[in-house]
């Protein structure tokens, strides 16, 4: 999930249902999504995954409000201004008509960014095949033996699919990240975690991300504040790939 949600384009319901697309909004500009891009973020409704942490339940929940030509009309006054498009959600993936959007943004000069679960390795890796995308971020949302309790499904087979494949591929830089919420996983979870990437061979970023309470936004699963925040200091330090913390 991207990190930006604040100043968002409002998109408009959609005049022509042929142009109709599952977008929630759009957050005209961002520098912390895509590493060493300016860019927007494209945010899709609709999940197939439910984490209780989550902070965007209306993004998940939501339908679309957009409409092809407001999101293109948009991308083509930013052209020159900005580099990249990120595609979050949600889970932008789990859009059948995604090619095609993301043809058109191609078109248009953008450098592309897809936040990901993983849920759908089919799809990444025919993105990766047609060159399609110029980076990737995949959430690791839990140890096997915990998916189901953060994810709400039990697939946690379809995610390593999409990890293996990245790991293989050289052509796309990509980044793994992780949100921690103690009543949800612990050191030793977060340290399952990092060793399982290990042996794959991930020689990325991991990035560990301190799950951050607000009462202006209840979370998908009401999540309460953390009563104690993760030790990073417990965690194992892996010598091929580097720890990044966030909002600790």
């Amino acid at each position: 999930m991207a990190l930006a949600l604040a100043n968002k384009l409002e998109v408009k319901p959609p005049v022509k249902k042929q142009g109709a697309l599952p977008i929630y909004s759009v957050t005209p500009f961002t520098m912390l999504d895509f590493p060493g891009q300016t860019a927007c973020i494209v945010w899709f409704s609709g999940c197939n995954m439910r984490c209780p942490y989550c902070h965007n339940p209306q993004i998940v929940k939501g339908k679309g409000r957009g409409d092809v030509g407001q999101v293109f009309d948009f991308l083509k006054k930013r052209a020159g201004l900005l580099d990249g498009v990120v595609l979050s959600g949600g889970e932008a993936s789990a859009y059948p008509g995604l090619p095609d959007f993301i043809k058109q943004v191609k078109k248009l000069g953008y450098a592309v960014k897809l936040d990901t679960n993983g849920l759908r390795p089919d799809i990444i890796d025919d993105f990766l095949r047609q060159g399609f995308l110029n980076y990737i971020a995949l959430d690791y949302k839990a140890p096997s033996h915990k998916f189901k309790k953060v994810t709400g499904v039990d697939k946690y087979n379809e995610f390593t699919k999409t990890l293996d494949l990245l790991c293989a591929q050289k052509t796309v830089p990509f980044e793994v990240r992780t949100t921690v919420h103690t009543d949800l996983m612990d050191e030793d979870d977060v340290n399952a975690i990092i060793h399982d990437l290990e042996n794959r061979g991930y020689q990325g970023r991991h990035a560990i991300q301190n799950f951050t309470h607000s009462d202006d936004r209840p979370t998908l699963g009401f999540m309460r504040k953390q009563e104690r925040v993760l030790n990073t200091d417990a965690l194992y330090a892996p010598p091929n790939f580097t720890l990044e913390f966030r909002n600790f």
